[in-house]
């Protein structure tokens, strides 16, 4: 491995722990919020990494391609508002989107940007910045996938009429996972993943609108 590889996966880990960090946190205070302290009463209302890291979800996002964090168990009987689960779970997804707009922040300003290159510091805080913002959006988009157990899927079941929900609800359960599983092993055996074509245009777009022409030289 070169020192530009070296250089590249450093950044990639403080990356995987401010967007897990931060999405499965949003997920287990907005649950209180609304009352349900399952999450608080295991410790998950925390902004410890090591309360959300799931060793294998790791392992899998360093070494695989993906992976994920160690779900938050919400339990939707003691939320207090009809609509508290969607709500729920569009918070994993938000923090991300919250935070990628954050850590892009710091590039768009020529002031700080110009301080940091004078002390040698600027490419390595664009690319610490940008890794956060990159990984933190496609962590939050491909957890809007409708597909069980991801976010999205409860965002859309909570969105449908009731019966369309429950007939939702049903069939995600029974093939979500084994779709999501096909959505992620194609790049493995297709010449481009599906996923990738889920997600790469909005995931572009968005990415362009924060970083593009902010902070780099």
């Amino acid at each position: 491995m070169d020192l530009a590889s070296v250089i590249h996966y450093l950044a990639f880990v403080p990356a995987i722990l401010v967007a897990i960090t931060g999405h499965e946190f949003a997920h287990a205070r907005v649950a209180l919020w609304f009352g349900d302290t399952t999450a608080f009463d295991e410790g998950r209302v925390t902004l410890n990494p090591l309360a959300h890291l799931d060793p294998i979800g790791t392992f899998g996002m360093l070494f695989l391609g993906f992976g994920w964090g160690k779900p938050v168990p919400v339990n939707t009987h003691r939320l207090r508002h009809p609509r508290a689960d969607l709500l729920v779970s569009a918070a994993g997804p938000g923090a991300n989107l919250l935070a990628a707009i954050l850590f892009a922040l710091p590039l768009r300003m020529p002031p700080l940007m110009d301080l940091l290159y004078q002390f040698d510091l600027g490419h390595g805080a664009v690319l610490l910045f940008s890794t956060i913002v990159h990984f933190n959006l496609v962590l939050a988009f491909f957890n809007l996938l409708p597909l069980y157990p991801l976010d999205g899927s409860h965002v859309v079941q909570n969105l449908l009429p009731l019966n369309a929900a429950l007939r939702f609800n049903a069939f995600s359960h029974r093939y979500g996972q084994f779709i999501l599983l096909g959505v992620i092993l194609s790049g493995y055996v297709l010449p481009v993943s599906i996923a990738s074509l889920l997600l790469g245009p909005p995931l572009d777009f968005v990415e362009a609108l924060l970083l593009d022409s902010s902070g780099s030289r």
